[in-house]
């Protein structure tokens, strides 16, 4: 079965899905020219798909394969997750309207025009990646999560390739702590990782019910939880729940893009951070997408920070 989307709005599916590849490999979302695999989890069935996508920003195509389902519910759970992925219910030109007033927004839309939010299509994946992002280079992040997915996950054969399913939490809660440890994750990692699964597979933490609360209460709920820190719930709330009133003000790569933009390069304070955002309303997060990815431009042409 195939589905075919058309983005209401600018997308440039290249710049949107550049995490999965920037700093190494993503067994569950693997890119090729062109295309990502992905492996949808429904009860007890996991479903391989893979996504193409052809034109530019202003005519871009979605093409979702699913090899042999007919499934009505699977292929209408698989196209939100495809929405999710691709950041679709972004409002790209009501961001692109406000970035016009902003010093330093307004120069980043070109370069970037068509780049939406990623958003994590599944929850626990989200948690995770937070996990193994703490305090360490996003390289290294990746490195372990990628052996993880692969040690955890099960891989399935789509249209000639491999895509792995994420671990699910009943998988991840019966881990051992010192098998992560050979997977290069610091132990404390390890227990947070192990502690979160189990916490989501007895029903301690719903991860479902978090769609309908108050981001406040999101925070409240996800700190309670070892390894999962008020940096950690800002932005599950911003690049899971695709909330646009966040700003990860205590995140170091925010903080050196704030600076960077708009004070020269000098400190700013968390707080200072939080003010400015809370001017962009319900696009803080996506001014902090771009912010960020602008940040990496001129690393790359030698501007730096």
């Amino acid at each position: 079965m195939t589905i075919t989307l058309s983005p209401d709005g600018p997308l440039d599916a290249g710049k949107t899905l550049a995490r999965y590849h920037l700093w190494g490999e993503d067994p569950a979302t693997p890119m090729g020219a062109g295309t990502v695999g992905r492996v949808h989890r429904a009860a007890n069935e996991l479903y391989g798909y893979e996504v193409r996508w052809r034109g530019g920003p202003d005519d871009a195509v979605l093409e979702i394969d699913l090899p042999g389902v007919r499934d009505p519910r699977v292929l209408a759970a698989v196209r939100r997750e495809v929405e999710q992925l691709f950041g679709l219910a972004a409002d790209l030109p009501r961001f692109y309207a406000m970035a016009k007033e902003d010093r330093a927004l307004r120069g980043l839309v070109e370069p970037l025009y068509g780049l939406r939010p990623s958003l994590s299509p599944t929850p626990l994946e989200m948690l995770v990646g937070s996990i193994c992002a703490q305090q360490v280079n996003l390289t290294f992040a990746f490195a372990t999560r990628a052996r993880l997915v692969r040690r955890y996950g099960i891989p399935l054969s789509v249209n000639g390739w491999t895509v792995h399913a994420f671990p699910d939490a009943a998988t991840l809660a019966r881990a051992r702590v010192a098998d992560l440890r050979r997977l290069q994750f610091s132990e404390r990692k390890a227990e947070y990782v192990v502690g979160l699964a189990r916490a989501v597979a007895d029903g301690a933490l719903d991860l479902e019910a978090l769609v309908a609360c108050a981001n406040d209460d999101v925070i409240e709920r996800l700190t309670t939880l070892r390894g999962l820190g008020r940096w950690s719930a800002e932005w599950y709330l911003a690049r899971c729940l695709g909330r646009g009133d966040v700003c990860p003000a205590g995140d170091l790569a925010v903080r050196k893009a704030f600076e960077h933009f708009y004070n020269r390069g000098r400190e700013l304070s968390d707080a200072a951070i939080r003010r400015r955002a809370r001017r962009w309303g319900p696009s803080q997060s996506l001014a902090v997408h771009y912010l960020l990815s602008g940040l990496r431009l001129t690393k790359a042409v030698g501007g730096g920070t």
